[in-house]
């Protein structure tokens, strides 16, 4: 259920600019994924705009003819609001807004509206607003009127773009925001504090950890539940799931290992949620390796891939392992079948079926063990226990009796090395 109640749907105009190198069919793709984005934010697109330039214009990002003409088709649909699929400079939105008669946003604000509908726990919300009142900050001046139809409270009702935590005051004062903000990093960088000792303390044990991470909507949390019965919201719309969740899965060899669920990355993720959500992605970049999702019925795969790499580069997870799966092989498209084997070790598979699991969980578990340092080990006799647990926590390749004690190659994962530090040889 929606946290935002709303009294009618908004109507919507999408504004696409083709700028070199991007491509006419690049921006169309972009501009079907925005309509997406805006039927999850609970408006109706009624219709879209598309220009080539050479460079965005400096006061109105399409120019000032195109604006006029926008104006024209905004009224002929009786548009509420106007929303582009490039961000928008606060100069270029005041300048828009005056020509066209209502308001106009871009996708940035689209995104952030739809994570505060989704957010659910108390460092979602705090992340989530700190994450628009920081898009909203540079964009103060000559936005009284719309701001001012904000309700107090987190989740109060209004168009797209403005609702989220308003203010408790129809003039937005600028340094009541900046307070606002402050309050929320300091309360943010608590909850970091025990997001980590909690990280610590699953981290300490023999187990290693997984990320799921992938493209919204492409059935990770799905992939979760069916791993896991986790129980986890699992949801046919983007941004489903914005706060993580691990579970324990035990993979056929006996190791168990923890498995993350993540909030789902987009093409032109705004990059405040990036800063707010980065304690939440720290579960990633900490990770031993990453289980990438890819949806396989999507025409776009392949984009989608490097939507994912972008932002894992962004948050310094881009070096650590990575498995990649391919998701709904019930409804896999030909490109994306094409486009498997250029992922060598990749896997096709339905969490909704469930066919192909029983490979996922195969080709995971060897992934993982390939990853553990191989150790060589001599126990004194008097030392059974260690010997039991290197049985049980580890994969024992070898194992002799000789004068001083048994000598073992073990498969191990880094905290289990440094456990038996004293033993090895």
């Amino acid at each position: 259920m929606s946290l935002i109640e709303r009294s009618f749907r908004e109507k919507i105009v999408l504004v696409g600019v083709v700028i070199p190198p991007a491509s006419p069919d690049d921006v169309e793709a972009h501009l079907d994924e925005l309509a997406q984005l805006i039927t999850t934010a609970g408006a109706d697109v009624l219709a879209r705009i598309v220009q080539r330039r050479s460079v965005p214009d400096a006061a109105t990002y399409i120019g000032k003819g195109k604006a006029e003409e926008l104006r024209e088709v905004s009224l002929e649909v009786d548009a509420d609001t106007v929303v582009f699929d490039d961000e928008l400079t606060p100069g270029q939105q005041r300048n828009l807004e005056k020509i066209l008669g209502r308001t106009a946003i871009d996708r940035t604000a689209v995104i952030l509206d739809i994570f505060a509908q989704n957010a659910r726990t108390q460092e979602g919300k705090a992340q989530v607003e700190l994450a628009l009142l920081q898009y909203r900050l540079p964009r103060l001046r000559g936005r009284q009127t719309s701001l001012a139809q904000q309700r107090a409270g987190f989740g109060a009702g209004g168009a797209i773009g403005t609702r989220g935590p308003g203010e408790t005051q129809l003039e937005v004062d600028r340094r009541r925001l900046v307070r606002r903000m402050q309050k929320l990093e300091t309360d943010l960088k608590a909850l970091r504090q025990h997001r980590q000792t909690q990280r610590k303390q699953r981290t300490a044990g023999p187990n290693q950890t997984v990320s799921i991470v992938g493209y919204t909507n492409a059935g990770k949390s799905t992939l979760l539940n069916r791993l896991t019965d986790a129980g986890v919201v699992a949801e046919d719309r983007l941004f489903a799931t914005l706060d993580p969740r691990t579970r324990r899965m035990q993979l056929p060899g006996g190791e168990t290992v923890l498995l993350s669920d993540t909030v789902g990355f987009i093409r032109k993720l705004p990059h405040q949620l990036v800063e707010a959500f980065r304690s939440t992605l720290e579960e990633v970049s900490e990770s031993d390796l990453l289980l990438h999702v890819v949806d396989a019925s999507s025409v776009h795969a392949l984009d989608q891939i490097d939507a994912v790499h972008a932002v894992l580069r962004q948050i310094g997870a881009a070096d650590i392992p990575e498995m990649i799966a391919f998701n709904k092989s019930d409804m896999a498209t030909p490109e994306a079948k094409g486009i498997l084997a250029q992922f060598p070790g990749a896997v096709l598979f339905s969490a909704e079926t469930g066919e192909g699991m029983e490979d996922l969980v195969r080709v995971l578990g060897d992934r993982l063990r390939e990853l553990a340092d191989v150790v060589e080990v001599v126990v004194p006799f008097d030392r059974g226990d260690v010997v039991a647990t290197l049985h049980r926590e580890g994969e024992v390749l070898s194992e002799a009796h000789e004068e001083g004690g048994t000598r073992l190659f073990v498969r191990l994962d880094p905290a289990g090395t440094a456990r038996v530090a004293e033993f090895r040889v």
